[in-house]
């Protein structure tokens, strides 16, 4: 692999000099500019951007993990942080931890050591460690989706508490009583703040929670799947509010093997919007906001805090509104509305 001074030797010019050229760090002449852009196309030379950054003690790149990359909504969650950053000359360096908090802290360790820019954590939750961890950094973060007990950082996330009181109040308002919610791991804080929205729409109904209509699982099509399978086996709820999108694609599936009709038998609502929800039959209603434009916004708060440091904790909490399509649907008889 060539290296500058191959270059310098090539043009005939000082290694320094093609240094000015590369970095554009002081005026030279056209002849001697045109001579190193030669040498450098002669060698197909490429500037070290690891020297180049401890000059400028800036890298132009943003570290963002995320807990799960098959999931689509961190997918597109990513898409748009990388399209934000790269209209403003940042890359962006993806990790993903597969919901382990261990792996996490490994991806963490190895960003810092990169000297990132700055970092985006989508975290996998119920990590004290990590918290703890990003606490001692000095390098900008935002915090995205799922907040951090403990840690004061620039957070961007959807209400998640409201948005599953919306999803609750559409069943009741299309007659549902008997309404169960497959949610997702406990011990996420996405995972409460939904399970408080749920619960606190049926309490206002005066609907007593029972046991038996709330199941636990992970984020994933497979979970939705296999706790349906148990909610449908016998005496089945008359809808199902599903902790997120995959869940509810999941239940889909289950209620389509046991000919179970959605939404004239089981009304199903989902939670993010992610686009894949648009195209399953019959289409998912949802909860949600663009997640495009949430991960530009998280993007856009990050390099506010790269730029001026000092600004006071921005905490973005983006209300979601209901996406209604074919999965939801009036109980069978009823004809007015909860209020």
């Amino acid at each position: 692999m060539a290296t500058i001074k191959d270059v310098a030797a090539l043009a005939g010019i000082s290694y320094t000099t093609v240094s000015h050229v590369v970095n554009k760090t002081r005026p030279v002449s056209q002849e001697v500019r045109l001579k190193v852009e030669a040498a450098i196309k002669s060698l197909d030379y490429v500037p070290s951007a690891v020297a180049r950054s401890l000059k400028a003690k800036t890298t132009a790149t943003i570290g963002l993990l995320v807990p799960n990359s098959l999931n689509p909504y961190f997918a597109e969650l990513a898409r748009g942080i990388e399209d934000y950053c790269e209209r403003n000359g940042y890359c962006v360096i993806l990790c993903n931890s597969d919901d382990n908090p261990e792996k996490q802290r490994s991806y963490l360790r190895v960003l810092l050591e990169k000297r990132i820019d700055g970092l985006i954590v989508a975290s996998a939750g119920g990590d004290i460690g990590l918290a703890q961890g990003l606490a001692g950094v000095k390098t900008p973060m935002v915090i995205v989706d799922r907040g951090l007990d403990g840690l004061d950082a620039d957070l961007v996330r959807i209400d998640h508490e409201y948005g599953a009181y919306l999803a609750t109040r559409h069943l009741l308002e299309l007659g549902h009583r008997d309404i169960a919610t497959i949610g997702g791991p406990s011990g996420t804080s996405v995972a409460q703040m939904r399970h408080a929205g749920f619960f606190r729409a049926l309490q206002e109904a005066g609907i007593k929670v029972r046991a038996e209509r709330m199941l636990e699982s992970d984020f994933t099509s497979n979970g939705g799947y296999n706790a349906a399978a148990i909610l449908l086996e016998s005496n089945p709820p008359s809808a199902i509010f599903a902790g997120n999108d995959m869940i509810g694609i999941g239940v889909l599936r289950a209620a389509a093997e046991r000919n179970v009709r959605v939404p004239s038998e089981l009304s199903v609502i989902g939670f993010d919007d992610i686009q894949m929800s648009r195209y399953v039959y019959p289409a998912l209603t949802t909860v949600g906001q663009s997640i495009l434009q949430l991960g530009e916004m998280a993007a856009e708060v990050l390099l506010r805090r790269i730029a001026t440091p000092s600004l006071v904790t921005d905490q973005r909490i983006v209300t979601p509104s209901i996406v209604l399509r074919e999965s939801t649907a009036p109980l069978s008889g009823v004809f007015t509305e909860y209020r």
